[in-house]
């Protein structure tokens, strides 16, 4: 397969530089919105905690980040640390309201112990992320952490260990493109805050810290934030008088996704919601799912109609309420692609963006009334970066950066209103150049030359073969690299104690051309004989199994012959008997 990719590489190559002067190609420059994520939050759960924060607001504050996510898709893990793995969970494909009760019962399970290595939760949760994570999904960990490390005399454990430890996980982090999210609660003055601000900054992500636990909910919130673009917006905090008291939520424009309504207080609170029509919306409904803990209330707003809703809140007399609001849009921001990334200095670049909805460009121009945009250049040289408005257009951002120096440049647009933000992808020009090509002068008049007749004609005829090839060797690179779709959903059963596994749901579409089951297992040493049970795509949605190992494949509770193929469509079931160890595999198909 490497030789043909290698010869595919060589023929589009000779085709591309022959037809170079023929043909140009552009593309937009975008990034994405309404992204899904990975995200593993990890815990300090050391006895420390039990000072800092007595009432385990930190645990509440990490649930209200679970219901925040949207309805299905993402995925999430959990780490619980002290100075060893107390609990962990693997991701977990977020598909329903039931899952996410699976995450936050987990949480509420989770007990304090002695010592703190935060290495030891880091480095768990990058491993997490290393072994289950989708590569279409934006990765983050969530750390929270009240203070230093504290070792077991004991264990023989140093300081110099753990940072050794620290320091691969934090590179393997950066590597993977991970950014680390970090809080700490300084309740007893001892945190270090250098320390998990070096965590965020070398990987991208950002440090809080706080004197008190009450204000986790909130950073949380901002995290969530963050990490998709979006920005929190403070709706209103007032003192419950034991009535109903109005709020009101607008909601922008049609372009809204989600509206996360969440409402913290430390006591219960009642809710209702009128829609802009001033009809009553039921709690919880098809249109608003409600999530509920002892510190918060969030009230999840599903494609809320545009206009202004009235949210009325009722709490305990003389109870403190904050309320804020985050959307998540359908949205993303493109960039028009330059005609050259070759200038010389003095030029004016210009660069319109524009905001882009379901991969098309948005018609609705409203969305920009609002919304203002700047260039942001990062000049590669210095490091500095300039920022410079550009004029909204109504239907797009317009600006111009006139290149001052002989240097590299990174550019992007960043584009933001109230209540979110966007930015391009980066773009790279150079003015260390001759700059774009310009028109010669006018050559003195050489003698005319006969028309090369016969090179032309051998030329094309060796491009035609060469196109031709070129097409039948991607035809087979094509069907070795097709794509699957769907996802299987896997359970293993130990036969000596009965015990079976959660159920984990496999999403395909990151794999191409085949996949081994010993891939979905992690690779587990125990279950090598599965190295040889291979899954490619099949025509029509379907997948194709084809079985080299010993065990032995059963469908519909009989032995099939899958050692050429077995064709499986959505629904279909099979069990995988191992012979090396005492286990069975349950495997579905789903579309």
């Amino acid at each position: 397969m490497n030789s043909l990719k290698r010869m595919t590489r060589h023929l589009i190559l000779a085709a591309a530089v022959l037809l170079l002067p023929l043909a140009s190609f552009t593309t937009a420059h975008a990034a994405q919105g309404a992204s899904q994520i990975d995200a593993v939050l990890v815990l300090d759960v050391s006895n420390s905690m039990s000072t800092s924060d007595p009432s385990k607001i930190g645990n509440e504050a990490m649930k209200m980040f679970i219901d925040m996510l949207p309805k299905q898709g993402d995925q999430v893990g959990i780490v619980a640390y002290t100075d060893q793995i107390q609990r962990e969970k693997a991701l977990l494909e977020i598909q329903s309201s039931k899952d996410k009760e699976n995450l936050k019962g987990f949480i509420d399970q989770l007990n304090r112990g002695a010592y703190t290595d935060i290495s030891v939760g880091v480095k768990e949760a990058v491993q997490i992320l290393a072994d289950g994570a989708d590569p279409a999904h934006e990765p983050m960990i969530i750390l929270l952490a009240d203070g230093n490390n504290d070792f077991d005399k004991r264990s023989g454990r140093t300081q110099s260990e753990s940072d050794a430890d620290m320091e691969k996980a934090l590179k393997e982090a950066k590597d993977s493109g991970v950014p680390i999210y970090t809080i700490g609660l300084n309740a007893d003055g001892k945190l270090n805050e250098a320390a998990l601000a070096k965590l965020s900054d070398d990987t991208g992500g950002k440090s809080f810290a706080t004197d008190s636990a009450d204000d986790l909910p909130k950073i949380l919130s901002e995290i969530f934030a963050s990490h998709l673009e979006l920005n929190v917006v403070p709706v209103d905090s007032f003192t419950a008088d034991g009535s109903y008291q109005n709020v009101k939520i607008s909601v922008p424009n049609a372009n809204v996704l989600e509206a996360n309504i969440s409402i913290m207080s430390t006591k219960p609170v009642e809710a209702k919601l009128l829609d802009p029509s001033g009809k009553e919306v039921p709690i919880p409904s098809d249109e608003v799912l409600l999530s509920k803990s002892k510190s918060y209330s969030l009230l999840k707003l599903l494609s809320p109609t545009e206009g202004d809703w009235t949210l009325q809140v009722k709490g305990v007399n003389r109870d403190k309420i904050d309320i804020n609001l985050v959307f998540n849009y359908d949205l993303s921001l493109a960039l028009d692609p330059l005609a050259t990334t070759s200038y010389s200095k003095g030029d004016e670049v210009k660069f319109s963006s524009y905001l882009m909805s379901g991969g098309k460009k948005l018609e609705d121009q409203t969305q920009y009334s609002n919304m203002s945009a700047v260039l942001l250049v990062k000049d590669l040289d210095t490091g500095k970066t300039e920022e410079m408005k550009m004029d909204n257009a109504g239907d797009h951002f317009a600006g111009t950066y006139k290149i001052a120096e002989k240097h590299d440049y990174e550019i992007k647009v960043k584009a933001e209103e109230a209540s979110f933000f966007r930015e391009t992808d980066a773009v790279t020009i150079t003015a260390k150049g001759s700059g774009p090509a310009t028109s010669p002068s006018e050559p003195a008049a050489e003698p005319k030359k006969a028309f090369p007749l016969i090179p032309v004609i051998l030329g094309v005829v060796g491009l035609a073969i060469l196109l031709a090839a070129a097409y039948f060797v991607l035809r087979l690179l094509k069907q070795a690299n097709r794509g699957f779709v769907g996802q299987l959903v896997i359970e293993i059963r130990d036969e000596n104690t009965g015990d079976k596994t959660s159920p984990q749901y496999k999403k395909l579409s990151a794999f191409k051309g085949k996949l081994l089951l010993h891939q979905l297992l992690q690779l587990a040493p125990e279950l090598k004989e599965t190295e040889k049970i291979v899954f490619k795509p099949g025509s029509n949605d379907r997948i194709v199994l084809q079985n080299g190992s010993p065990s032995t494949i059963e469908k519909s509770g009989r032995a099939v012959d899958a050692s050429r193929e077995l064709e499986l469509k959505s629904g279909d079931r099979i069990t995988v008997s191992l012979k090396q160890v005492d286990k069975t595999i349950f495997i579905e198909y789903l579309v």
